[in-house]
């Protein structure tokens, strides 16, 4: 016998008495999770705020000061990432002055800027302030008033719904409390019409000191 049948043979042997030992599988390790985008976050943020309106051009009336103004407070409160600083706030509130007085004002704003080097209004309180004493109503409550004291608030062509609006925000600039000059104010300011429907209604005809009925009945 050759010595290589006799390493073969050898090797059988030691083959058969030797048992297979079958390795448990080697378990598989899980991806690794990447931590979140914060580009994805901040679109993820984004998606789920509320879209916001773009506000309206101010010319600088003084009857639509308070409400141009109230309204970029709003939309400063909603989206305060966008404005991280006053300065911000500011110029992004300059750019709806447009038209007007309004215009008038930031274009002198920014002139002292080009001859100064420093825009002249650095904080926000100041600017709010700077913004009341040039385009609120200074008798705004008085310009009310007088407004409930003639018939420049009455009906007229108006929807009812239109009209309770308007007569709404005259009583809360006004102060009134009264419920009975209220009523007597809201009836007169209705259309013939309406009163007269009102005066002849045969069951739950409101009480003179009932607002509140007075608006449902109208």
């Amino acid at each position: 016998m050759t010595l290589t049948a006799q390493l073969q043979q050898l090797t059988q042997l030691i083959t058969a008495f030797v048992p297979t030992v079958t390795l448990p599988p080697i378990p598989m390790s899980p991806p690794p999770v990447s931590p979140p985008s914060p580009v994805l976050s901040t679109l993820s943020k984004q998606r789920m705020r509320p879209k916001l309106p773009s506000l309206p051009n101010f010319s600088g009336k003084w009857s639509s000061g308070r409400a141009f103004f109230n309204s970029c407070t709003l939309y400063l409160c909603l989206a305060p990432e966008q404005f991280s600083c006053d300065e911000k706030k500011i110029l992004w509130t300059l750019a709806f002055f447009k038209d007007g007085r309004a215009a008038r004002w930031s274009e002198n704003l920014f002139r002292q800027e080009t001859d100064t080097s420093i825009f002249p209004i650095q904080f926000w309180a100041h600017f709010k302030q700077q913004f009341q004493s040039q385009f609120f109503s200074v008798n705004a409550e008085a310009d009310t008033v007088n407004a409930l004291e003639d018939s420049s608030y009455y009906q007229g062509n108006r929807m009812v719904d239109n009209y309770l609006d308007s007569f709404l925000t005259l009583v809360s600039n006004t102060g009134y409390t009264d419920p009975q000059t209220l009523v007597i104010k809201f009836h007169w300011g209705l259309k013939s019409n309406i009163q007269g429907q009102i005066a002849t209604m045969s069951f739950r005809q409101p009480a003179d000191t009932d607002l509140e009925a007075w608006y449902a009945a109208a």
